[in-house]
């Protein structure tokens, strides 16, 4: 076992969280509640938040005030707020978005059939999707470091994504940052409807360190069935040192097939389970726990993370260490 001494929690409950609970609500989440829960998330000590998604308002309605959300955030020193985009129309209206840090990066799915329900587009189309994007950050001086694949580890429409379609969907993102004057040095696994288990985290970890050694692995891991704070353990033993996680365990993808699933593992509660393992976060978990309390005013209902439920008695590790 050779856990890391520290870790990097990058927070994304807003973008996922908004995205996901968005859905078919009359009464949309304003943009001052979404400021209200960044602006608290801000002061827990993430240093990154991913507060939105460029993405055809039609498509995901509830994403439509990306603009008007970052307007109204401040920005605080040492804390970057960040979005994701799918497609180069996405990625130029995030390059001219205020209060926004681009990261030059690149999604691609390993499963078709998860591509044509989330992009309307097969495995070919997304590469080609991914290429153009690439062009756009070649045309801006911005060259692609980060990789992201969706859908690594399963999905509910296709079953078990064999490794090898991961080390194929990687070696693509990393020809694309080639192209544009980068190189793949972060690879970020995202399982996006909660198909993966600590075997398939290990071995998949593996496969890809093997394929590519100098690739800094991420992870981005949905509690859909969950073992996701299991994938979490599996993956720090792994010496795995970026998690992306969500406050309160908000979030879901809207095109899974799964009607009410668990969001991401809770940002608290893998902050917990470092603490425990004498991992440095420089997470504050008193401050976390009260923006999973803000969380749930925002959404208006009770999130799944147990700890925001429980808390924390003002001696809890006192008692036990």
């Amino acid at each position: 076992m050779t856990l890391p001494s520290a870790i990097e929690i990058v927070e994304v409950g807003p973008r996922e969280g908004f995205q996901y609970e968005g859905i078919g609500r009359p009464d949309a989440i304003s943009v001052a509640a979404k400021a209200r829960l960044i602006t608290a998330l801000a002061k827990t000590g993430v240093r990154t938040i991913q507060v939105v998604s460029f993405v055809h308002p039609k498509i995901v309605p509830q994403m439509a005030d990306a603009l008007a959300v970052l307007e109204a955030l401040t920005p605080v020193r040492g804390v970057a707020y960040t979005g994701i985009y799918l497609n180069d129309s996405g990625l130029t209206r995030a390059l001219a978005a205020p209060n926004l840090t681009i990261v030059a990066d690149l999604v691609l799915s390993a499963s078709e059939a998860f591509a044509l329900r989330n992009q309307k587009r097969d495995l070919a189309g997304d590469a080609d999707a991914a290429r153009a994007m690439g062009a756009v950050y070649r045309e801006h001086g911005l060259p692609v470091t980060v990789g992201n694949i969706m859908a690594a580890f399963g999905c509910n429409f296709a079953g078990p994504i064999a490794t090898e379609r991961v080390l194929e969907r990687a070696a693509i993102l990393q020809d694309i940052a080639v192209a544009t004057g980068g190189g793949l040095e972060m690879l970020n696994l995202a399982d996006t409807m909660g198909w993966a288990d600590p075997a398939a985290v290990v071995k998949t970890i593996a496969a890809v360190r093997e394929r590519f050694p100098h690739t800094r692995i991420s992870l981005h891991l949905h509690d859909t069935r969950g073992l996701a704070i299991a994938n979490v353990m599996a993956a720090l033993e792994c010496g795995v040192d970026r998690f992306e996680t969500a406050i309160g365990g908000l979030g879901g993808c809207p095109f899974a097939g799964v009607t009410g699933a668990a969001g991401n593992v809770a940002t608290e509660e893998v902050a917990l389970l470092c603490k425990r393992l004498g991992i440095e976060t420089r997470l504050d978990l008193p401050a976390l726990l009260q923006a999973a309390a803000i969380a749930e005013e925002v959404v208006g209902h009770k999130l799944v993370s147990r700890l925001a439920g429980a808390g924390l008695p003002a001696d809890f590790f006192a008692r036990i260490e």
